[in-house]
């Protein structure tokens, strides 16, 4: 049995976690920042998910507030299905809503300061996608 890999797919940043072999625990484990370029953000993402031994992706679906599909799903899947046709591990979906608000309420009662989250909030949402999967399968 391989990781698990989240990612959370935006326009300037992808935040990744993975999990641990057992699929257990989601870790955050960094926020890609997006180079204009698709394949290479690909290539990028496939290297590392190979590096870790992951088996499987699962990407955030950021649905509006009444589950439908905004702009940002179809930029998501896009960058998706350039993924899948880069590699042969599948993906999963994961409703995503509120991990960016999720993410932002635990980096500030970390007392992370403001410019300090921004770094870091892409990567733990990743995180959070990660765990509500984890914790859906068991």
């Amino acid at each position: 049995m391989g990781r698990i890999m989240a990612l959370d797919v935006g326009n300037v940043r992808i935040g990744i976690a993975v999990s641990d072999l057992m699929g257990i625990i989601a870790n955050p484990l960094e926020t890609y920042t997006r180079k204009g370029n698709i394949d290479k953000d690909v290539e990028y993402i496939v290297k590392l998910a190979q590096s870790k031994d992951v088996t499987l992706f699962v990407s955030g679906l950021p649905l509006d507030l009444k589950g439908r599909e905004t702009e940002q799903v179809t930029k998501t899947r896009e960058f998706i299905d350039a993924l899948k046709a880069a590699c042969d591990i599948p993906v999963e979906y994961l409703d995503e809503r509120f991990t960016t608000l999720s993410a932002e309420r635990v980096l500030i009662e970390g007392n992370v300061r403001r410019e300090d989250r921004k770094k870091v909030i892409d990567k733990v949402a990743a995180t959070i996608i990660l765990q509500n999967y984890l914790d859906r399968k068991r």
